[in-house]
């Protein structure tokens, strides 16, 4: 794992934001924020190597840069690049700076941690043994997480102030791509820079 910026506060409780971040938007932060209420330090993460994706679009290195304008105003938010992109890979990671006893929580949206609890991982108990490793933070995204019964406290509920269903990052390419109003989807310090990147590309 590789630091961009890394907080300067005691963590014991560590959030952590895996993304693609093709571009940064207002709905990534609103929900690094809205975990600072569980958390010491939330880590935004992107990976060199996406797991079902390739990179297109912004560069690793241009995708670091639109973080760090980002991010720079709140002191308990951290950038890396891990190795790896799966959440066990994460976590791997982040337990190999952080320490085995810092406690780890995904922060994701309610279709992700879906994806995650119902994925079939080949042995049955895998998803239990898993979130012994790490909790999921939650945030409604098309609706409420609604499965967390039988995973106790692991997975929790993350409560965002706004509604942020209809921003993604892929809307924000195709806003640029057909001309049509974006800023608004994106945080001021990378308007200019989106522009540059996805107004040049296309993509």
């Amino acid at each position: 794992m590789e630091f961009f910026r890394r907080a300067t506060v005691p963590t014991t409780r560590l959030g952590v934001l895996p993304g693609t971040f093709n571009p940064v938007t207002v709905a990534h932060l609103a929900l690094a924020e809205s975990a600072l209420a569980h958390v010491d330090e939330v880590l935004f993460v992107l990976p060199r190597r996406l797991p079902h994706k390739v990179y297109a679009g912004a560069s690793f290195e241009e995708r670091v840069e639109m973080l760090a304008a980002s991010t720079a105003a709140e002191t308990r938010w951290s950038i890396a690049g891990a190795d790896g992109g799966l959440f066990l890979e994460i976590a791997d990671e982040c337990r190999s700076v952080y320490g085995v006893d810092t406690q780890l929580s995904f922060i994701c949206g309610r279709d992700a941690a879906e994806r995650i609890v119902s994925w079939d991982y080949g042995r049955p108990g895998a998803v239990e043994e898993m979130l012994r490793r790490f909790h999921l933070l939650v945030a409604r995204r098309q609706g409420a997480y609604a499965g967390g019964g039988r995973l106790g406290g692991a997975v929790k509920e993350l409560a965002v102030e706004r509604d942020y269903d209809a921003v993604s990052a892929s809307e924000v390419r195709e806003r640029i791509r057909r001309g049509e109003p974006w800023e608004h989807l994106v945080p001021a310090g990378i308007r200019e820079m989106a522009r540059r990147i996805y107004g040049a590309t296309g993509s």
